[in-house]
């Protein structure tokens, strides 16, 4: 027996080493990191959506902070009953007006449910453990800056989208690259950029947004009911096969019963994790203004940036999936389902997307950490000690909470499973075409490789996971700066007809 288990071990490494050598020169690619010092560098696609970010920023006339208000309007249902026809529009465009499978809310939520997760919880301590407090300004920083990107990419997958004859939408970067640059005359770019966004999409809903998310909920599960001496040690496929099931009954739905369970799931998610923060914030009240001079202090010192970007950008980024995911190009495709007459509505609410992800729940989680002590910058710690340092220090205030955020990380990761479920199958239909069968083949592999995720040692898997979402960005950026003058025209439109409708 002891033979037979030692082999199957074996056979694990060696599995994991082709895979390594297999796609090593992928991920070194588009993981490449720009030497900026001896000791300093950045990946070269974290320079692209940094400076991308800006660049809209600067387009939109700061749109990030000008529409703030506007978008939560739109949230709160206050232009609902705006009506137009866009006669400029394509023809495509034209035919699919006013329809649409989920509210502005729905379509929020069901995007944020990929967005708010791990990132927050444990990139946040990684971000902090080697950039120290002043990574948190940094943090709010690209946060503010990813609302532009995200407002560009979320306007156009409404603009270009498609809706089939039983209503069923089909939306996002596969679609805008497709016929927005069709329409500029650039059709067989745009066919190429499409076909790459969407085969590295499929990959990445496999390995970023199923078997990353899964494994890592395992980890903190299996630690909080003892470690070593858990019930489930080592049994990692049990808990996959639980999640896959839950995931499957969810995904089956579609995007309307992706986006019911979300629009109660994560509120409650993010309320919980804000409220036992709050309490701990609370708790340590005295500690704020130091906490505040520390993260103010750290930004603007030659160290603290340099590690602050890292700890943010290279770290928290890059283990959350970038956090919010601004420029990349994924949350597009869950903001296309929704029901509006206006594409830049909907650019409007995806804005809101990184504010609440970055700037309010990452902030949150780097004051809680940097009150309670639980932070040594320069000591690097891994995404498991990450989520471990973030249970700790909410059980300074709350005993009992370690257990709540158990439940909270299952649930995060859940959600961002059957988010990127939806990622994954638009992309798969759009490669392979909108069969049914196509369709069921791909949700079964979704749930295979959520048992797999659970147990397996993600290492390699991980990285190429990584490089495959980050790679999505490429394609996405490219038909983002080509087609925001298209973006400026539906804004344009959208804000005339709402001063129209004050009148």
């Amino acid at each position: 027996m002891a033979f037979l288990i030692q082999e199957t071990q074996s056979l694990d490494q060696q599995i994991n080493q082709s895979f390594h050598e297999a796609t090593s020169w992928f991920t070194d690619a588009i993981l490449y990191q720009i030497p900026i010092t001896n000791t300093i560098s950045i990946p070269w696609v974290l320079i692209i959506l940094v400076l991308g970010a800006l660049y809209f920023s600067i387009y939109f006339k700061g749109i990030n902070i000008r529409s703030f208000l506007t978008s939560v309007n739109i949230i709160r249902g206050k232009y609902d009953h705006i009506d137009i026809s866009n006669q400029e529009d394509i023809k495509e465009t034209i035919r699919v007006e006013g329809n649409g499978e989920v509210s502005h809310f729905q379509a929020l939520t069901a995007a944020l449910s990929a967005t708010v997760g791990l990132g927050n919880i444990a990139g946040v301590a990684i971000a902090l453990s080697i950039g120290g407090a002043g990574a948190t300004f940094w943090m709010i920083v690209i946060g503010l800056l990813g609302m532009a990107s995200k407002f560009v990419e979320c306007t156009l997958g409404v603009k270009y989208r498609e809706i089939a004859k039983d209503g069923t939408v089909f939306g996002g970067p596969m679609y805008y690259l497709k016929k927005g640059l069709e329409q500029l005359g650039f059709s067989k770019l745009g066919k190429l950029l499409s076909i790459l966004f969407a085969v590295m999409c499929v990959g990445g809903s496999f390995g970023g947004g199923n078997m990353f998310q899964v494994n890592q909920a395992f980890k903190l599960f299996e630690y909080v009911t003892g470690a070593e001496e858990s019930f489930i040690y080592g049994k990692g496929w049990i808990f996959g096969c639980i999640m896959a099931i839950f995931a499957g009954i969810v995904i089956i739905g579609g995007i309307k019963k992706i986006a019911k369970v979300t629009d109660k799931v994560v509120p409650v998610m993010v309320v919980v994790y804000v409220l036992a923060v709050i309490v701990v914030l609370l708790t340590n009240f005295s500690e704020i203004p130091n906490a505040i001079s520390q993260i103010i202090n750290g930004a603007f010192n030659p160290e603290g940036i340099a590690g602050g970007f890292i700890g943010v950008m290279i770290q928290g980024f890059r283990r959350g999936a970038f956090s919010n995911e601004a420029g990349i190009g994924s949350s597009s495709i869950a903001h296309a389902a929704v029901k509006t007459n206006y594409a830049a509505s909907e650019g409007l609410v995806a804005l809101l997307e990184p504010f609440i992800d970055t700037v309010i729940v990452c902030t949150m989680t780097a004051l809680a950490l940097i009150i309670t002590g639980q932070i040594t910058a320069g000591n690097e710690v891994s995404f498991e000690q990450g989520a471990i340092l973030t249970s700790k220090a909410l059980e300074s205030s709350i005993s009992w909470f370690p257990y709540v955020l158990t439940i909270a990380v299952i649930l995060f990761a859940f959600s961002s499973m059957i988010s990127w479920s939806y990622y994954g199958y638009q992309a798969w239909t759009f490669l392979f075409g909108r069969k049914k069968t196509i369709g069921n083949i791909y949700k079964v592999i979704f749930c295979i490789f959520t048992i797999v995720g659970a147990a397996a040692t993600l290492n390699a898997v991980t990285d190429f996971s990584d490089a495959m979402v980050f790679s999505m960005m490429v394609p996405n950026m490219i038909g983002l700066v080509v087609l925001a003058p298209q973006v400026l025209k539906e804004l344009k439109k959208y804000k005339l007809k709402i001063k129209e409708n004050k009148h």
